[in-house]
């Protein structure tokens, strides 16, 4: 679908980069950002994250493209200006916005803090129709006005440029792993993939004092996986004998793989009562409900995380001292970057420098 958004012209108060069809290439484009309201933060937009949210929207890989498209959903900055109803955040508040930037704000989910699973429908930070009626634009862009329920504040001594993953990659794997306790030492953690959601959950997890071990299908990830993000073990899925040796041994996993893969293989080194948390999205799960049942296992899945928790990750990261792998790269690099992306040529996540290369 293409449709220019009604506050969208020429000569807009916002310079972005957006895709203008689903071939998914960026390019500068103007567009009107709206007024501050009472309860809204403006943040001039200093980081912003490259997410494989990035190659699926802007090429209309989910079919609901909305074009003029401005992708970029982990977003940082500082607080240039606030509504009079605002009172947890000032001028020069380092700040952060993630995957979503509205929600009905009344429904049970949004009342205990898990606004992203909204009764009504949570208001993505791009390609969406806000309550509004206008569309809503992403972070590859100068600034952004959002409602301060939906701004996160970052340590003053957590560098920007890091922070900004955190917002999509980080949450997404630290929220599952909260919600199943998986944050006491001692307990054992498997980890399927090893891109943006996955050296998180590494982190994450020796952060717990976890036991962990990385699957992977290449040896190639091998050295980096136990020596820069101190995993325990590696194990190369592919083969039978290793993975025979785990059976039974892990109490979690975090499954971060987006190609199709065996389940089987992965619930059978789950112990008794284990649980396998889908965050990526393959385009189908397979497996014989016998791996459930015989051993009382169970597979859940997880998006990102509510207000609270995202908060509650932040303060965890800067006490912690706990930082994503990036490579920062100005705006226009960007279409390179989500080709890299699409190549698994990154380690771990792309971080567009806003402040200094979009003007």
């Amino acid at each position: 679908m293409s449709s220019e958004s009604s506050m969208a012209n020429a000569n807009g108060n916002c310079l972005g980069w957006a895709a203008r069809d689903a071939s998914g290439v960026l390019s500068p484009y103007k567009f009107n950002r709206r007024d501050v309201q009472a309860d809204d933060v403006s943040i001039k937009i200093t980081h912003c994250g490259v997410c494989y949210a990035e190659v699926g929207w802007p090429k209309n890989k989910h079919g609901d493209a909305t074009y003029p498209m401005v992708p970029g959903h982990e977003i940082v900055g500082i607080v240039q200006e606030v509504g009079p109803n605002v009172h947890h955040f000032k001028l020069g508040d380092h700040v952060g916005v993630g995957t979503y930037t509205n929600s009905c704000r009344d429904c049970e989910y949004c009342n205990d803090g898990l606004e992203v699973y909204c009764d009504k429908g949570v208001v993505l930070t791009y390609n969406r129709f806000d309550y509004d009626g206008t569309i809503t634009h992403g972070g590859f862009s100068t600034f952004t006005v959002v409602h301060e329920r939906y701004c996160f504040k970052i340590p003053e001594d957590y560098p920007l440029a890091s922070a900004a993953p955190l917002l999509c990659a980080g949450i997404t794997v630290y929220s599952p792993m909260m919600d199943h306790k998986m944050n006491k030492p001692g307990k054992s953690l498997g980890v399927i993939g090893l891109g943006g959601l996955g050296h998180m959950a590494v982190k994450f997890g020796k952060a717990f004092g976890l036991k962990v071990t990385v699957f992977s299908t290449s040896m190639s990830k091998k050295d980096e996986a136990l020596t820069v993000l101190g995993a325990d073990s590696f194990v190369v899925s592919s083969d039978q004998d290793q993975m025979k040796a785990l059976a039974k041994s892990l109490d979690f996993i975090v499954d971060t793989a987006s190609g199709d893969h065996p389940f089987d293989l992965y619930m059978s080194v789950l112990k008794t009562a284990g649980v396998l948390v889908l965050v990526g999205a393959p385009s189908e799960i397979k497996l014989s409900p016998m791996s459930l049942l015989l051993g009382k296992r169970s597979i859940t899945g997880s998006v990102a995380g509510g207000t609270k928790q995202i908060q509650e990750m932040l303060n965890f990261c800067s006490a912690h001292q706990i930082y994503p792998n990036i490579e920062v790269v100005p705006i226009q690099y960007v279409n390179e970057a989500i080709e890299r992306l699409i190549k698994k040529d990154v380690k771990y996540r792309f971080v567009v420098d806003i402040g200094n290369s979009l003007k």
